[in-house]
Order: structure tokens, then sequence, then C-alpha cells
């Protein structure tokens, strides 16, 4: 991929790069990051790097992808791509509108892949956002940039012998969050709705609800048997059980918060008590720490 394809919109990628994974990767070399392939079936692989776990669908009809991290990467994402299919990407679906699960888009657009994506995301892409946890305001995203296909509640992609159910949930991570499921391959692609092993990152000024993140998890659940093969948003593969526990942790939280605010706590009191340290070792390894997720729990709750 040359020079002509790179993404205009590098400031606002560069500044959710942050949002996405923490000051650390701020700095980041991308011409370090690697991609790595897992095969989920025959179609179905999931690709991991720097950002939000990409689902790719290749098979006689080309390929499409569930998300496309930074535009940095495009050339490694394209590289993985080749190794599975020589067929063009014909679809990306963003399972929400945060840059590290969109940053790629121009690039894939200018080869010829449409965009889809729920309503709300095309709206806060298009206007931008300004993302008050941090402090920082993403401009609006380039024309291209942009999907050209939405939907409200819902979209079946016929593709690859295989049906892929897109569906908007309630407002969890964002109000534009949407996970794809493949019922005959038993695969489910969550998007940041659901991640494993760290605290979520509820964006609030997104639409997003801690209500929302539970309800999510229930859903996947439902959908979802032991032998499920679930792609997060982030951390590696899951399970039925990884969403389990991340649903169980929610709802403790939740009830800790509540309790807390009947009691009169401030916020400021709330999380120097340190609330979650039982949970902190486990699921406060993340770009979201102990401290920002308990502050998270009660201006959400």
């Amino acid at each position: 991929m040359g020079r002509k394809l790179r993404n205009h919109w590098i400031i606002a990628v560069t500044s959710l790069i942050i949002v996405a994974a923490g000051p650390a990767l701020a700095q980041q070399d991308f011409s370090k990051v690697e991609i790595t392939t897992t095969k989920l079936s025959d179609t179905l692989y999931m690709l991991e790097g720097a950002g939000g776990n990409i689902g790719v669908s290749a098979g006689a009809d080309g390929v499409y992808l569930i998300d496309d991290q930074y535009a940095p990467l495009s050339e490694k994402i394209l590289a993985a791509l080749k190794a599975i299919s020589d067929k063009p990407v014909k679809y990306v679906i963003n399972t929400h509108w945060h840059g590290d699960h969109v940053g790629g888009n121009e690039n894939f657009n200018t080869l010829g892949a449409a965009i889809i994506a729920h309503e709300a995301v095309r709206a806060r892409m298009e206007k931008g956002q300004h993302m008050a946890f941090f402090n920082m305001t993403v401009p609006p995203a380039p024309a291209a940039a942009l999907p050209s296909i939405t939907y409200r509640d819902g979209i079946v992609l016929h593709l690859n012998g295989e049906a892929a159910k897109i569906i908007h949930i309630d407002p969890a991570h964002t109000d534009g969050d949407s996970i794809i499921h493949w019922p005959a391959a038993n695969v489910i692609h969550t998007g940041d709705a659901i991640v494993k092993g760290r605290y979520p990152f509820i964006d609030l000024g997104s639409g997003g609800t801690f209500d929302g993140v539970i309800k999510a998890a229930e859903t996947v659940m439902a959908l979802a048997n032991a032998a499920t093969k679930i792609v997060p948003g982030h951390g590696p593969l899951a399970s039925k059980a990884d969403v389990a526990e991340l649903r169980n942790m929610m709802v403790t939280v939740r009830a800790r918060v509540l309790a807390a605010k009947a009691a009169g706590q401030t916020l400021q009191q709330w999380v120097a008590a340190k609330p979650l340290a039982d949970f902190d070792a486990t699921w406060g390894q993340g770009f979201i720490k102990p401290d920002q997720f308990a502050q998270i729990a009660f201006e959400a709750l």
C-alpha cells in the first residue's frame, strides 16, 4: 500500500491511541507491531495487533473485516490478509466509533471496501467528539472514513457461505455498539462491549452505560455455549465462561457502588477507599487502571 493511501485522519487516530490502550502506546513505534492470526473456522479468523481485535471472514465471495485498528497498520493487516486469501476486502464492519477500531477505514475504503456501522457510529465520527474522561477532542473524520452503509437495529451479511448477524445492542461501551454473530460457525465478535481480563472502558460521553455492559454480557452468554469462540474487543480469544466472569464482576461492582452512594459517600471517598482491591489484580492490569474504573463506575451509576 503506497503513500497515497495513508490516512489523513492521523491526528484523531493518534489521539485515540491514548484512549484505546493507555499512554504507553502513545509512544509506540507501529513498525514494531506484529499482526498475529488465529483461525476460528474454515472461513473465520481473528487478527491481533495494536488496537481492537479484528475479525475476518474469507471465502469464495471475498473478504470482510470486523474493525481495522490504526491507519499506520493497514499495510501489515493487508499482508496478514493475503496469507489468508487473495481476494479483495469488500466490507469493513465497525463495532463502534473509537479510533483503535476505525482508524484504517479511510485506507480500506480507498481500496474499495464499503464501511458498515450503526447509525450512531457515523453520527459521532461525522461530528467529532469531546471525550471528557480523557480531556481530549477528536475532530470529525474525513468523508472516506465514514460508514456508507448504516443500520438502526441490525443487518445480516450472507457471504462466504454463512450468515453474519450484525446486532446493535443497548448502549454499553458506547451508544453505537454492535456484536457480530456467525451461528453456523459458533463464533461471536463483541467489539469493546466485552473485553477479556481487564476492566472495561465505559465511554459515558458517547452514551455508554454500566448496566449496558452487564446486559451485553448476558446477551452474548445467551447466544453462546461452552464451545463458542468469542472475539473480545481487547484481550485473547474468550469463551462463554470468560464473559460470565466479566458479568459477575460488573454485577458485584454495581452493588458496591449503589451501597456506597446510599451511605452518602462522595466520589473522592469512594475512590480513596480502594473499593475494588480484591478485583484489581485480575482486572486492573489493562489500560483502565483501578482508580479510573472506580471513578467510571461511580459516575456511571
